[in-house]
């Protein structure tokens, strides 16, 4: 692994604190503009709310409801772009929605609500075959009367993927960049935000850099970094609220298309093909703790296993098909007396000027899908001369579709290895795939799979440390060469992927066995166990 400089002392035009996918597109930006920028990320890049989202790239359907008719429009158009920019990363994804005697929506209102849908994204979804919509309707429970809609989405199954790219990216424009890299504090005097205080959790230096301005892009965190840094804020910018998921393994009627349906208290829920396993979510709670440590509830859990029980009563299924449980902390804006649905999913630019911090600023929200538009606004607030980009071409998107792709054969050629294997890195990696391919090429351990059950090859580990940032185990198996989250994976597949990838990488027995140590206590702590569900709900199953 690379060593780091020290950057105490330096000064830079902008330093972006936070790694997600906010805080990595607004440094793409103001590097891109010529602005020397420093991003830094207190664990890894993607390693927070990004990495423990729903997946979904949407236009926001559900915000109609409360009339939020501009932010559709802005997340339609940033979906259509992502579709387009990054065919390999965001597809389209065809929606049932679907509504029984029982729903607290009406099917009138569900209508409206997707031909508003529709003319705001100024074209008609595209088809689902009536064979899938009857597959899925004979699976549902016989006991409900069903109305079904059909209605076309995105989905970006790796968003951390997607950070990837775009952080490579900043640093071909000039970003540095810092994961594993704490902000103990933002230096202020004289009513201005002047620098950071930094530590690097690889070396455990603390270093200070100055800044023209500094832009607290840490999610959840935000009113952390305002708190440990004596920036007073009249109130709180966020009013946390935990967001949680559980997976399943794939199951006798399991959907090909993703659902969207209501849980028993008329919560939506989506129920996702992912990862060749089935997603189910998402659960809203209040929860104003430490980010790092919030985690599914057994309540949260038991309520999303019976929303899809009860949707699949035949499947009988229990907590033994839950794979794992992951949570997150929506950061959305603070809000007193409204119910947590209700709470705007807009993003807001906190100028501290006020606050007695001229010259920072603090991003309040935001999502997957207007990542991007997020970043030009922040930046343009900032003074930073960003164009609006070329307007999409309204149509079809046109899926990636490696299997008649006659790249994936020319990527087969280039590193020898299996036209499965070269499906895989382009579905990762896009136009990189070629190049890791002919890496790969050079030794037989580099073609090696990480483990037994994957396609995916060593050499897209070495590309995670050499040009992706990654610092540990974790980075490269749960976020830059995601395996770690697949079906198959379990602690001997995290030895033997350690084992396969000490060879190229010149590890001794003390640098696997750290490696390893930090791999599954992160992998543990993210992807939780649920414990044995309730007899109530055991009774449900059967």
């Amino acid at each position: 692994m690379k060593s780091r400089s020290s950057l105490d002392g330096q000064h830079f035009h902008v330093v972006v604190i936070g790694g997600g996918i906010n805080g990595v597109a607004l440094a793409r930006e103001c590097a891109r503009a010529g602005k020397r920028t420093l991003l830094v990320e207190q664990n890894d890049f993607a390693s927070g709310t990004t990495s423990r989202s729903t997946r979904v790239i949407h236009g926001g359907l559900r915000y109609l409801e409360h009339g939020e008719i501009d932010l559709v429009r802005d997340s339609v158009r940033e979906r259509e772009r992502l579709l387009r920019e990054r065919p390999h990363l965001v597809q389209p994804l065809h929606f049932l929605f679907l509504l029984n005697e029982e729903s607290q929506r009406s099917a009138l209102k569900v209508r409206a609500g997707l031909w508003l849908y529709q003319r705001i994204a100024g074209r008609k979804s595209g088809d689902l075959s009536e064979m899938e919509s009857k597959r899925v309707e004979r699976a549902l429970d016989r006991g409900h009367r069903w109305t079904i809609f059909n209605f076309e989405d995105a989905q970006c199954e790796f968003p951390e993927r997607l950070v990837a790219e775009w952080l490579t990216e900043a640093i071909q424009a000039g970003a540095v960049v810092r994961n594993h890299c704490e902000v103990l504090a933002v230096d202020v005097a004289h009513g201005r935000a002047r620098g950071v205080l930094l530590r690097d959790r690889t070396t455990g230096k603390d270093q200070r850099v100055d800044a023209g301005w500094i832009l607290n892009c840490t999610g959840p965190w935000a009113d952390r970094v305002c708190q440990r840094s004596a920036i007073r804020t009249t109130k709180p910018m966020l009013g946390g609220v935990r967001g949680s998921h559980i997976v399943l393994s794939r199951f006798a009627g399991a959907p090909g298309t993703a659902l969207y349906s209501e849980a028993a208290d008329g919560r939506p829920v989506f129920v996702l093909p992912w990862n060749e396993q089935v997603l189910v979510g998402t659960t809203e709670i209040s929860d104003t703790g430490d980010p790092a440590k919030t985690a599914p509830s057994q309540e949260e859990i038991e309520y999303l296993l019976r929303t899809v029980t009860h949707l699949f009563p035949k499947a009988k299924l229990g907590t033994h098909d839950i794979k794992y449980a992951f949570a997150g902390i929506r950061p959305l804006p603070y809000s007193t007396g409204n119910k947590l649905s209700a709470v705007t999913r807009r993003h807001f630019l906190h100028d501290h000027a006020d606050d007695g911090a001229a010259r920072m600023i603090s991003v309040i929200g935001g999502k997957l899908t207007t990542a991007a538009s997020l970043a030009r606004e922040c930046a343009r607030k900032i003074g930073i001369a960003v164009p609006e980009p070329k307007s999409i071409a309204v149509g079809p998107a046109a899926a990636l579709d490696p299997l008649l792709n006659d790249e994936v054969l020319e990527i087969a050629r280039a590193g020898a290895v299996s036209e499965e294997t070269a499906r895989g890195l382009m579905e990762w990696h896009g136009h990189r795939a070629i190049e890791i391919a002919r890496m790969a090429l050079v030794s037989a351990d580099l073609r090696a799979p990480i483990c037994p059950h994957t396609s995916h090859i060593v050499a897209e580990v070495v590309e995670a440390y050499g040009r992706e940032c990654a610092v540990t185990l974790g980075d490269v198996l749960l976020r830059r060469v995601p395996v770690a989250l697949g079906a198959c994976w379990s602690e001997q597949c995290s030895r033997e992927a350690a084992l396969r990838i000490r060879g190229v990488m010149g590890w001794d027995e003390q640098a696997i066995g750290s490696n390893l140590e930090s791999l599954e206590v992160e992998r543990t702590a993210f992807l939780r166990r649920p414990a044995r569900q309730s007899s109530a709900l055991e009774a449900a199953a059967d």
